[in-house]
């Protein structure tokens, strides 16, 4: 039979519509392009990340405000070799400058895995934690802890898995009251148990019970301690499902959850924009805090993963500055996300090479000029106003450490959303 004919004028109408919306989708969701956010999504950002500031002052004061630090956390992974003599003298010096230029909080890549630790019975490794909590204390940047307790089989040691159920319950309880005690309110948060949706062995051995008594082992000797989930492939809409389940059902058990951490590189060399603002909306209803853990722009489904000896092209490197501003926004209008943490930053030392903000030089991507004129530009409040005749000044700001200055008389004050923020009185 054959097929029928369209008549020309209705198939040029059609196929227009087709290019018109064709051409209507690239401009939505085209990265890089102006169009590249959803409708309000800046009116979102100022909504959640800025308060109204109010000053008091003598009429025809001049005030001026200019942010310190962010409420919202920027961080980066710190690796082992920052601390433990494997990396040069200048490159630590670097290390340690641009991490503090760019970030206000840090999570310990390796040092804190039980497995990295403990890597034969009883020989515990304290250095490299001690050593990246002496620096990150000393430069005052918050520190996450990750991760207390890893149940995928290839990350835990032959020598965990070959105990009998009570030494295995002993060892585990050791390493939870251990570290609780020697650390205890040094760290800001911890991955409790990491990556549950994907292997949990401590389950297999000895029940649905047992994420409870590992929060419970820490909570005994550190009672104010944050025991964040940890896992990914939630932001990609794959395992979004089976890790709301899980989130519900550890609630439901009473299991001490202080905020959910999801991963930030299981996309490819792009992202789906939709897919990230629908999984972090789904997330948020849990009212919990968010974190998004080991960031990586291109990701772990990208080819450089695959490859890591693959480089950029120029071209490339000015596409992912495009994906990673673009995924930043994203998350930064989300109000219950509070934090963004690179995993890692350096050529030298990131699990991804491609992905880093700088090259092995200490040379900047477009990327890293991308992420400082977002947060250090776009983000930060650098205003300057006189007051009126009323003696009053409202204006506002970015959450975070501000100074603010009236007639050459400074000030620094802390403006945080989760705090009750009188206004400011000069005299």
């Amino acid at each position: 039979m054959k097929p029928k004919t369209c008549q020309p004028y209705f198939y040029f109408k059609s196929l227009a519509l087709t290019f018109h919306l064709i051409f209507l989708a690239s401009m939505i969701f085209l990265p890089g392009t102006s169009y590249a956010q959803y409708p309000g999504i800046e009116d979102a950002i100022s909504s959640h990340r800025k308060g109204e500031l109010i000053i008091y002052a003598k009429p025809g004061s001049k005030i001026e405000i200019e942010q310190i630090s962010h409420d919202f956390l920027f961080g980066s992974a710190i690796s082992n070799n920052f601390v433990n003599g494997t990396m040069s003298e200048k490159d630590r010096e670097s290390y340690a400058n641009i991490f503090q230029q760019n970030f206000n909080s840090a999570v310990t890549e390796n040092a804190l895995k039980w497995g990295d630790m403990e890597k034969e019975r009883g020989s515990v490794n304290y250095k490299n934690v001690d050593a990246i909590l002496e620096w990150t204390e000393s430069v005052g940047i918050p520190l996450r802890g990750h991760n207390l307790f890893w149940g995928i089989k290839q990350f835990i040691q032959p020598w965990v898995m070959a105990l009998e159920d009570d030494a295995l319950l002993e060892v585990m309880q050791n390493r939870a009251e251990t570290i609780s005690k020697k650390y205890a309110g040094r760290f800001a948060e911890y991955d409790l148990n990491n990556e549950m949706i994907h292997g949990n062995y401590y389950e297999e051995r000895f029940g649905n019970e047992i994420t409870k008594n590992m929060a419970e082992w820490i909570i005994e000797f550190d009672p104010k301690a944050k025991l964040y989930l940890n896992d990914y492939d939630m932001l990609t809409g794959k395992k979004l499902g089976p890790y709301m389940h899980q989130i519900h059902q550890l609630l439901k058990q009473g299991v001490p959850i202080a905020g959910i951490g999801v991963q930030g590189h299981s996309h490819s060399e792009v992202f789906d924009r939709e897919q990230l603002r629908s999984a972090l909306d789904s997330l948020a209803t849990f009212n919990l805090p968010i974190k998004i853990t080991e960031f990586n722009m291109p990701g772990q489904n990208s080819v450089y993963y695959k490859d890591r000896t693959l480089e950029l092209s120029d071209q490339a490197e000015e596409e992912k500055a495009k994906e990673l501003i673009d995924f930043f926004r994203i998350c930064f209008a989300n109000p219950a996300v509070e934090g963004i943490l690179f995993w890692g930053f350096w050529q030298g030392a990131n699990w991804i090479p491609t992905s880093s903000l700088y090259k092995l030089d200490w040379s900047p991507t477009p990327a890293a000029k991308a992420y400082q004129d977002l947060v250090f530009n776009e983000w930060w409040t650098k205003e300057s106003a006189i007051v009126g005749n009323d003696g009053a000044l409202k204006l506002k700001v970015f959450y975070g450490k501000l100074k603010v200055t009236v007639n050459g008389k400074a000030k620094e004050v802390q403006f945080s959303k989760n705090m009750k923020n009188d206004p400011l009185i000069f005299n």
